[in-house]
């Protein structure tokens, strides 16, 4: 089994990379949209601009690369900026999305009284019962690095929740398809967990 890994020129590829080598995955790190689809599964990671990102996806052909192969039923994982682009519509430049799964991103409130971005470990609550989640703890912290969060149209697309500020989408999912706010790659040993726990997924 091949992990194809999206390089969209602005994702945090590195950090990825090595965990997915201490986990000994099998894995491509690409921007060929051909490549992508020959992929058994993929990974969406984090870190950037949304209204960029999707420029780039874009121009190369890499977004409907992404939708494709959703299409097909292969699992996707995003990390970040990749859970939001996930989504219909972002705030952030007020961007069109992937529209993956229904819901959309806005930018945490100026008045709320707490750092913007929001950067740093934070519990995450499972909403549902979910192989992502299998044998973490509820509560247990992530790393989270944002100043947009994602909120799902319908409950049922909520895989986790995490509260700063307000109460937020910290993990989304739609049959084959899923992401989370925060990056297991930067979460320790927890966050391996999760990522072990998408590539034992049948």
């Amino acid at each position: 089994m091949t992990i194809g890994v999206v390089d969209y020129e602005a994702g945090n590829v590195r950090s990825v990379e090595t965990a997915l080598t201490f986990l000994k995955a099998d894995y491509i790190v690409s921007r060929d949209p051909e490549r992508i689809r020959q992929t058994d599964r993929l990974i969406f990671p984090g870190v950037g601009e949304a209204r960029a990102a999707m420029d780039v996806l874009n121009s190369t052909g890499l977004a409907d690369a992404i939708r494709e192969t959703a299409g097909t039923g292969k699992l996707i994982l995003g990390i970040c900026i990749g859970c939001q682009l996930f989504l219909e519509k972002s705030e952030e430049s007020d961007t069109r999305c992937l529209s993956l799964v229904p819901g959309r991103v806005k930018r945490f409130p100026k008045d709320m009284g707490l750092k913007v971005p929001h950067m740093g470990w934070n519990g995450v609550e499972p909403a549902q019962d979910h192989p992502l989640f299998n044998t973490i703890p509820e509560g247990a912290s992530f790393y989270f690095v944002h100043s947009y969060y994602p909120i799902v149209r319908d409950k049922r697309y909520e895989l986790a929740t995490t509260e700063y500020g307000v109460e937020f989408s910290s993990g989304i999912c739609r049959d084959n398809v899923m992401a989370v706010q925060f990056h297991p790659e930067k979460s320790g040993e927890i966050g391996l967990k999760m990522l072990q726990n998408f590539l034992d997924m049948p």
